[in-house]
């Protein structure tokens, strides 16, 4: 009895340790999944293996090597490992991996799949994409990612990409257009497509996008962003709209901006001729130049590619003007421009699945570009001069001390002659005031500003007024001896005469 009751205890501490060893292979067996079952788990078709809506949490494992099309959508495999394939996939063209709660890519998660055409990473939780993540794809054409999380992306996390032609990072909540992938050492060659629509971005890089080839532009779709209104993006969508280029074209309406003002309101991007902002219409596409210049204009198809013929005004072809000629295949060249060089140049491109006509229209001023300057320096100077003399007249009129016996605050008495030599006019002299004041002791009358005296058939003198009135004649007429001065008083708008 007492032996049984000794081996009991050993049986009971097996018992739990296998117990507690079960979830650790039940975990082991989850990191590494389970064998690929073509009966109960996935559909298997020659090279197609479809595993989509098995609630699977991660990837089986021991996959045929033949396989070229591995769909795991709908699934709850939250993280992609490094070697999760066990072996190198070489034909597979195609992963499916979409709809999967996803939050992690190993670095490593591409090594075994270097082949690979397509790839779907849509509708998952990523947050950010690291530095070289998808290097190894050296063939991947399609790469989708969209509605997912991510706010960051390394700039290099698209490197080495080089036959990627369509990118797919919409409804997301990136803050910015990742413009090294359309243009720099960092460009991806062969890209069409690259949409960015439905993100966080406030503003573009307008000047960066303004200068791409028409044939990016037309696959750069960037709409339902909350972006800043401004004229700068209206021209850029204005010049798109003109181009008839995808982007505007297929989602005019959904190209909207924020308003700066309070409360923002969301406005249509091409509705701010009218509203809003007022800005100038955009029309057509214009070059201008000077005499002796030279003006290069650039047939920026929609398409890459194209073989492409310039017709020149008066229908005349490239070979019959000897001051145009063709550079790189596309751009025409037009030197020492001439006023007879204005008017309508065409572009016909043609392919074959695309035909498309540009349509440029050069104006030539009659002037060189220096004497163009010179004008200009003139113009600006005379503009100068007239506000300078401006602001003098008015420091004149506001700023000048009033010495005039008429102005308040002033003694209208004279101390003496030395002080009419600070006044702005010429006052009376001394011995014509002496003069006045016997006038007004003896003649009995009040004294009166000779300014101010009422007009009575007074004679006139150089088109004015003579001041001097009948009365005065009279008592001139008694000192005829004596010379005569007609002044006029500082208050007075009358020229003085002496």
């Amino acid at each position: 009895m007492s032996r049984a009751a000794a081996v009991h205890p050993r049986r009971s501490c097996f018992i739990l340790h296998l117990t507690l060893l079960l979830p650790a292979v039940r975990a082991s067996g989850q990191l590494t999944g389970s064998p690929l079952d073509c009966q109960k788990t996935c559909l298997c078709a020659s090279t197609i293996i479809s595993c989509s809506k098995k609630n699977l949490t991660n990837v089986p494992n021991a996959l045929p090597s033949y396989a070229a099309v591995l769909d795991l959508s709908f699934n709850f495999i939250t993280k992609l490992q490094a070697q999760w394939t066990g072996i190198r996939l070489d034909r597979l063209q195609s992963l499916l991996l979409s709809n999967n709660n996803l939050t992690f890519l190993s670095t490593e998660a591409f090594v075994n799949v270097r082949k690979l055409r397509y790839l779907d990473l849509s509708f998952n939780s990523l947050r950010l994409l690291d530095e070289y993540i998808f290097e190894p794809l050296e063939n991947l054409e399609v790469l989708l990612l969209y509605k997912n999380h991510i706010s960051q992306i390394d700039r290099s996390a698209f490197s080495g990409l080089i036959e990627l032609q369509r990118l797919y990072l919409s409804h997301n909540q990136i803050t910015r257009i990742p413009v090294e992938l359309l243009k720099g050492r960092g460009r991806l060659e062969s890209l069409r497509l690259l949409d960015v629509s439905s993100n966080r971005i406030k503003a573009l890089p307008l000047d960066e996008l303004q200068a791409l080839p028409a044939w990016i532009k037309n696959g750069l779709y960037f709409h339902n962003n909350p972006l800043t209104c401004s004229c700068e993006l209206y021209e850029l969508m204005a010049h798109w709209e003109l181009r008839e280029l995808s982007p505007s074209t297929d989602f005019r309406s959904n190209h909207t901006c924020v308003t700066s003002g309070q409360p923002k309101e969301k406005m249509a991007i091409l509705d701010l001729t009218r509203q809003y902002l007022n800005c100038s219409e955009v029309k057509g596409f214009k070059k201008e130049g000077y005499l002796e210049q030279s003006l290069v204009l650039d047939c920026d198809t929609r398409q890459k590619n194209m073989v492409k013929r310039w017709v020149l005004p008066g229908n005349l072809t490239v070979s019959q003007n000897e001051t145009t000629l063709i550079r790189n295949e596309s751009s025409l060249r037009i030197g020492s421009l001439k006023v007879e060089d204005s008017g309508v140049y065409t572009c016909y491109a043609t392919s074959d699945s695309f035909n498309e006509t540009l349509y440029v229209t050069v104006v030539v001023f009659n002037t060189t570009m220096s004497k163009g300057l010179e004008n200009l320096k003139t113009a600006y100077t005379t503009l100068v001069a007239c506000l300078i003399s401006l602001v003098m007249i008015l420091i004149y009129l506001f700023f000048t001390p009033c010495h005039c016996a008429c102005c308040p605050g002033q003694n209208m008495e004279k101390n003496d002659g030395k002080d009419s030599l600070h006044s702005s006019t010429v006052s009376l002299s001394q011995a014509h005031e002496e003069r006045w004041q016997e006038r007004v002791g003896g003649g009995g009358f009040l004294y009166r500003h000779a300014a101010f005296l009422e007009p009575k058939e007074q004679l006139e003198q150089n088109g004015r007024l003579n001041p001097i009135s009948e009365e005065d004649e009279e008592w001139q007429g008694a000192n005829r001896g004596r010379t005569r001065s007609d002044v006029s008083s500082v208050c007075s708008n009358s020229p003085m005469v002496i």
